[in-house]
C-alpha cells in the first residue's frame, strides 16, 4: 500500500495564499491523507527530491516579485546546476494567486511550474491562475481546479478500502487542543515582552522590545490628515541597517476590542492555557509563551480587526446552533455566495470582531480551542526607515500616516498599527514595540560623485530622509529631491531639516503643493518644468532616479 502522504508549500504575502494552502490541507484531511501545509522557506528544500506529492500555493508580489517567505527557496530552485532529473519521482500542481491589472500577472506561479516541469517533475494540471480581478476573486479559478485536482490525485492514491470522503457537513478536528491550568496558578500578564538581552539577531521570531521615546505629530492640528514621527531607541539590539532599509513592526488591539471579543464569546481573559498538537508533526505557534493567558492571545496573536475570508465564515457555520445564521454563513462559504460576502465584508471594510457581533448565537458557542483555526495570527506591519544611524545613532525614526477612513458601516475604519503606535505616550513610563530590520527593496549608489533624484510625494519621502542623511553625513552633495503635500502650512514634512540642507549646499528641493493655488501642481509637474537639470543629471552625471509613494 502507497503512503497517501501530501506535502503542500506556500509562499504568501498578505495571508490569501496561506489561506487558501490551509484550506487544501482541509480538503486532504477530507480525502484521508496525511498532510503538511508549510511555508516555502520554513520547509527543507533539499528534502524535494523524496517528495512524491506535493502542491505549491504562490502569490506574485511587486513586479513578478515571489514573496518573502519564498525567496530563499526560489533562489535555491534556479540554480544552474541542479540536474534535469532532480524532481522526477514528483507528482505536483501549482496554484498561483495575481492580479490582472499587473504586467507581470502570476508570474512565480507560471515560472515555478516551469521550472519544477524542466527538473523532471510530473505536473498533475496546467498551473491555476487565480485573477483577483474577477468578479469572485480568486475562488472563480480555483474552485473548479481543487475539484479537478482532487479527481487526479485520488487516480493516483485511492481511498483506502472501507473509508469515505469525511462528508463536508463534519467538522474537523482543531489544530491544537487547549487545555486551562488550575485557577490557583493564575498570574498577571507580567514579563512576557521584557526587553530580553537578544539571543540573536532582531528577527520576526525573536522582535526586539524596542523603546518608543518619541511621537510626534508632523501635520498642523487643523489638517484632516495626522501623520507622525515616531522613534524607537535600539540600544543593545544588534540591529544594524542603511537607507532604503524597512522596519517590521508587530502591532497588538486594543484592550476595548480585547474585552469586547472575550466578552462575546464568554471568555475570561486572566485564565491561563497550554496548547498541544493535536496531530504528531506539527508545532505550536512560535510567538505564544506557554503557558499563556487568554488576554495575551487575543491582544497579540489573533488579528480579530482584519476582514474575515472565506474560510472564517466556513469555519464558523459549523459551530451554529441557530438555524438562520447558520444558512448565512454557509451561504458566505459557498462559491455562490462569493458576490454576497464581498459586498459585506471587503466592500465596507468590515472586521471579524463585527462580523462576530452580527452572529451572537454562534460566536457565543465556538469553542476556545478553534480559535486558531478560526482567525489569523496579527501580521507585522513594513515602514521605511526615515533616519540614518550616521545621523541619528542607536534609533530608528519612521514617518507614519495614522490610518482613518470611512465606509458606509457607521464606526470609522482605523488601521490597527497606525492607531496603535499613534495611541503610544512616552510620557507615560517605559514604553516597548517589538520591532525588526529587513533589507529593503531600495539601493543608494557607494560612489559619493554618482547624484541621486528622490521623488518622494507625502509620506514617501520617508526613505530619502534616511538616504539624504546618510549621504550628508558622508559628504555627498549631489542630492536632488522632489517633494509634494497639500499644503506648505499644513503638511510640509520636515521643512526645516530641509530648508537647512539647502543653505549648507547638501540638497537641490522642488517642492510642489497641490492646494496652494487655484489649479493643482503635483511632482510631476516640477519635474517637467526643471528637465533641463534632471536630464543633464542623468545624461552626463549618470544619476540614480528613485521613486517612492
Amino acid at each position: 500500500m502507497v503512503e497517501r502522504k501530501l506535502l503542500v508549500l506556500f509562499g504568501s504575502q498578505t495571508g490569501t495564499a496561506q489561506d487558501t494552502a490551509k484550506r487544501i490541507g482541509r480538503e486532504a484531511k477530507r480525502r484521508h491523507f496525511q498532510c503538511r501545509v508549510e511555508a516555502l522557506d520554513s520547509y527543507d528544500v533539499a528534502n524535494l527530491i523524496n517528495e512524491l506529492l506535493v502542491v505549491f500555493v504562490c502569490a506574485t508580489t511587486g513586479q513578478g516579485d515571489p514573496p518573502d517567505n519564498m525567496k530563499m527557496f526560489w533562489r535555491f530552485l534556479f540554480r544552474k546546476n541542479l540536474p534535469p532529473s532532480s524532481l522526477c519521482q514528483l507528482d505536483y500542481a501549482v496554484l498561483g494567486l495575481g492580479d490582472s491589472s499587473y504586467p507581470k500577472f502570476n508570474f512565480v506561479a507560471k515560472k515555478l511550474h516551469k521550472r519544477v516541469l524542466q527538473l523532471g517533475g510530473n505536473p498533475l494540471l496546467p498551473a491555476a491562475l487565480g485573477d483577483d480581478q474577477h468578479d469572485l476573486g480568486p475562488d472563480a479559478v480555483v474552485d473548479p481546479w481543487l475539484l479537478a485536482l482532487w479527481d487526479k490525485i485520488l487516480a493516483l492514491y485511492p481511498l483506502p478500502p472501507g473509508l469515505e470522503i469525511i462528508s463536508p457537513d463534519v467538522r474537523l478536528p482543531p489544530k491544537y487542543t487547549l487545555h486551562y491550568l488550575a485557577e490557583d496558578s493564575l498570574h498577571p500578564d507580567g514579563g512576557l515582552l521584557q526587553p530580553t538581552a537578544p539571543r540573536a539577531v532582531a528577527s520576526e521570531l525573536h522582535p526586539f522590545a524596542a523603546q518608543l521615546v518619541s511621537n510626534q505629530r508632523v501635520t498642523a492640528e487643523s489638517h484632516f490628515q495626522d501623520v507622525r514621527l515616531i522613534e524607537f531607541d535600539i540600544t543593545g539590539s544588534g540591529i544594524t541597517f542603511s537607507a532604503g532599509d524597512v522596519v517590521m513592526i508587530q502591532p497588538q488591539n486594543c484592550p476595548e476590542d480585547v474585552q469586547q471579543f472575550c466578552q462575546l464569546l464568554r471568555l475570561d481573559p486572566d485564565r491561563r492555557f497550554v496548547l498541544k498538537p493535536t496531530e504528531p508533526g506539527i508545532s505550536l505557534p512560535a510567538l505564544l509563551p506557554q503557558p499563556c493567558t487568554i488576554r495575551h492571545l487575543v491582544t497579540h496573536y489573533l488579528d480579530i480587526s482584519c476582514v474575515p475570508r472565506r474560510s472564517f465564515f466556513e469555519l464558523l457555520s459549523y459551530f451554529s446552533t441557530n438555524e438562520l445564521e447558520r444558512e448565512k454563513l454557509q451561504e458566505f462559504s459557498s462559491a455562490q455566495g462569493q458576490e454576497e460576502l464581498y459586498s459585506y465584508c471587503n466592500r465596507p471594510r468590515r472586521t471579524t470582531l463585527e462580523a462576530l457581533w452580527d452572529f451572537p448565537h454562534t460566536t457565543c458557542a465556538v469553542p476556545p480551542e478553534y480559535l486558531l483555526d478560526l482567525i489569523p495570527r496579527i501580521r507585522p506591519r513594513a515602514f521605511s526607515i526615515a533616519s540614518s544611524v550616521l545621523a541619528h545613532p542607536d534609533r530608528i525614526q519612521i514617518l507614519m500616516a495614522v490610518v482613518r477612513y470611512k465606509t458606509r458601516l457607521s464606526k470609522p475604519r482605523r488601521g490597527l498599527c497606525s492607531t496603535w503606535l499613534a495611541s503610544l505616550n512616552p510620557e507615560q513610563g517605559d514604553v516597548r514595540v517589538p520591532l525588526w530590520v529587513k533589507k529593503g527593496g531600495m539601493k543608494f549608489p557607494t560612489d559619493p560623485d554618482t547624484p541621486v533624484i528622490m521623488i518622494g510625494p507625502g509620506t514617501g519621502v520617508a526613505p530619502f530622509r534616511a538616504a539624504i542623511q546618510e549621504r550628508v553625513a558622508q559628504g555627498c552633495r549631489g542630492n536632488c529631491l522632489f517633494f509634494g503635500c497639500r499644503q506648505k502650512s499644513k503638511d510640509f514634512y520636515c521643512q526645516a531639516e530641509w530648508e537647512e540642507l539647502v543653505t549648507k549646499g547638501f540638497l537641490t528641493l522642488f517642492t510642489a503643493f497641490s492646494r496652494d493655488q487655484e489649479e493643482k501642481v503635483y511632482v510631476q509637474h516640477r519635474i517637467q518644468e526643471n528637465r533641463r537639470l534632471v536630464w543633464e543629471l542623468l545624461s552626463s552625471r549618470n544619476a540614480h532616479v528613485y521613486l517612492a509613494g
